[in-house]
């Protein structure tokens, strides 16, 4: 079979490192029996170890000539899909309802949506284990009053209990990218069903939508529009608000 070129439009980085793959794979700690989603197998270094643990593994593989390859693999079930067109409700229904382990080295160029994406199934997953970029990491995982501290902080962290576990640089990869790399783990949190999901995301991308002017600019005015006068502090900027000050707000009915 001839090699695969890796493909630009799909923003393709192959982990060859072995150490590093090592480490991912025992980060994960696949068992038997358990229902087992990768994203983005690409040339199979972390499915192959991964299927040696649990014997049973589902890929989700945009790229045509790779999924052909994949489908010669004992023990694979492969979907030859966009991701973000997944219904993963759908996957665990397959897997007689048992939460999804979703891992995956993710297309960088469009990791942030991949993310987004699965936050409407969090429900149905047990946990995450993503290779993403560092400072996608160190958002995701940021406190507030710091500048990575965002809307993709609070968005997550709402949902997930969010670790840095392993640290991973560009020549772990073939073509190296230009940015380092992490190993992410998120645990899904217990799902709070007095928060309006939509109405959260609507009020922390007013928050957010002008990082270096006061609340009063951003967030007030959506407060307004919205016919909300619950009391809140709008002399901050979005940076300054812990996430549990976002979801009292986003609990609370317009007046």
């Amino acid at each position: 079979m001839r090699p695969h070129t890796a493909r630009k439009r799909f923003g393709q980085h192959f982990l060859v490192d072995e150490t590093v793959i090592d480490g991912i794979v025992r980060a994960i700690d696949p068992q038997p029996g358990e229902a087992l989603v990768e994203i983005g197998p690409g040339l199979g270094a972390l499915t192959h170890p991964l299927l040696q643990q649990c014997q049973a593994l589902t890929v989700i593989e945009l790229d045509r000539d790779l999924a052909v390859r994949l489908r010669k693999q004992a023990g694979l079930t492969v979907v030859e899909a966009d991701v973000l067109k997944v219904d993963f409700a759908e996957l665990a229904a397959q897997h007689a309802g048992r939460p999804l382990r979703v891992v995956g080295n993710l297309p960088y160029n469009i990791s942030t949506p991949i993310l987004f994406h699965l936050l409407d199934f969090s429900a149905h997953i047990q946990d995450q284990h993503f290779m993403l970029q560092k400072e996608v990491v160190q958002r995701m995982a940021a406190a507030p009053g710091g500048k990575d501290y965002g809307r993709l902080s609070v968005m997550l962290q709402w949902r997930y209990r969010i670790e840095d576990v392993l640290d991973v640089p560009p020549e772990a990869f073939d073509p190296p990218p230009r940015v380092d790399s992490a190993v992410v783990r998120m645990v899904p949190l217990p799902v709070d069903g007095t928060v309006d999901a939509k109405r959260l995301s609507e009020l922390v991308t007013a928050a957010f939508s002008q990082r270096r002017k006061l609340l009063r600019h951003t967030l007030g005015r959506w407060m307004e529009a919205n016919g909300m006068q619950q009391p809140f502090d709008l002399q901050r900027r979005a940076e300054e608000v812990p996430v549990q000050e976002y979801l009292a707000l986003a609990r609370q009915p317009p007046t």
